[in-house]
């Protein structure tokens, strides 16, 4: 399937919303317990963040399908942290995450961003390695959720861009 590299446009925010949720339940479940996959999922942005994120600064990749429809993206702030980058699983292993992620460092190197940072679920941190990334430690954290809090884990990771 061919794939173009694009822009965020407002109509894409439910879209993403919908990506996110599925990666989160069906991709994350390879790496994170039930419990863990409900607390991460529960965090997961609704089309109105997406909105307000981007109104905020962010810029946000997008790989589309051939009928223009989001398959993957990464969203990028301002100060260099990368806070998403996630794909629907019907597109995996199609290398959408890396055209992301590249459209996302040259976004910041045009810009004087000297440093790309994240935190890359167990999932994530592979495709954050083949972009370059270096894994600076894992993070053990709980996420509250019902009337627990769940505890799970991710990685530190950034790139220098000088």
């Amino acid at each position: 399937m061919d794939y173009t590299l694009r822009l965020y446009r407002d109509g894409d925010a439910e879209r993403l919303s919908e990506i996110m949720r599925e990666a989160i339940e069906t991709i994350g479940s390879r790496r994170y317990s039930t419990a863990q996959v409900a607390a991460w999922g529960a965090r997961a942005h609704t089309a109105q963040r997406f909105r307000e994120r981007v109104a905020d600064g962010a810029v946000i990749f997008i790989t589309a399908d051939a009928n223009d429809e989001a398959a993957a993206y990464s969203l990028l702030e301002p100060d260099g942290h990368l806070d998403h980058l996630y794909g629907h699983p019907d597109h995996s292993r199609q290398g959408l995450a890396e055209r992301v992620l590249a459209a996302a460092e040259q976004h910041a190197r045009e810009r004087g961003i000297t440093r790309l940072y994240t935190e890359a679920s167990e999932l994530a941190r592979a495709a954050f390695k083949r972009a370059g990334y270096e894994v600076l430690h894992r993070r053990d954290f709980e996420i509250p959720h019902g009337d627990t809090s769940v505890p799970i884990h991710n990685y530190a990771m950034e790139k220098p861009l000088g």
